[in-house]
């Protein structure tokens, strides 16, 4: 069986100062995100529910990357692999500005369109969905019968439910907590349920009971 523990970095301080938090926005995690990080680490060693981890991935974006290091020691300290394919969407010229501002210049458009950018240069939802997709593809394949966790965002973590075709309520938005389990199952065969194709299965989605009590 293939593993594929997806986990959402932890409170960004770019969300603190209202700011949309590409590559030139984001200022990794907030004195929360990284208290948020620390408890998952704490439980993820304490329990082991995870056993043995033979890699961790983490997006390009420093609240990613810096989640990732937090936890790293619950699994033995692994390298942590930088995939920039797996950041979230690119907001082109709006990297940096404020919600407010980035609302005020570019308003949200009447009927939605998810192959048009909001913003010059920036990513459309469906362009972000392909890119994501096909590195959350790549990293199952090249990690087949392995534990992977990837630190990475709520956008990533919803494409990834498309991708498997694992539908979410109503097939629109779900809830993704900061530091969130969500976790995928591949398996060739599913010996409780005869006969069974090959898939993935969603084993958990926003488990985040390492937060209660933390706020």
């Amino acid at each position: 069986m293939t593993r594929l523990v997806l986990i959402r970095h932890g409170e960004a301080q770019a969300a603190v100062d209202g700011v949309l938090a590409g590559e030139r926005g984001c200022r990794g995690l907030s004195t929360l995100g990284r208290r948020q990080a620390e408890a998952l680490r704490d439980r993820l060693k304490a329990t082991g529910e995870l056993g043995d981890v033979d890699a961790l991935y983490a997006s390009s974006l420093p609240r990613a990357a810096e989640t990732a290091a937090i936890i790293a020691p619950a699994f033995g300290d692994p390298e942590v692999r930088i995939e920039r394919e797996l950041r979230e969407f690119d907001p082109g010229e709006a990297d940096g500005m404020t919600w407010e501002e980035f609302n005020e210049r570019f308003p949200v458009p009447e009927v939605r369109d998810p192959h048009q950018a909001r913003a010059p240069g920036g990513e459309s939802w469906a362009a972000f969905g392909e890119r994501v997709e096909r590195a959350l593809a790549r990293i199952a394949r090249q990690h087949s019968t392995e534990t992977v966790v990837v630190a990475c965002h709520g956008g990533v973590i919803e494409h990834a439910f498309h991708l498997w075709g694992i539908p979410t309520i109503h097939g629109r938005y779900i809830e993704i907590y900061n530091t969130g389990i969500t976790e995928f199952l591949w398996s060739e065969a599913w010996p409780w349920h005869q006969p069974s194709p090959p898939g993935w299965r969603l084993v958990r989605h926003n488990d985040a009971a390492h937060l209660f009590g933390l706020f």
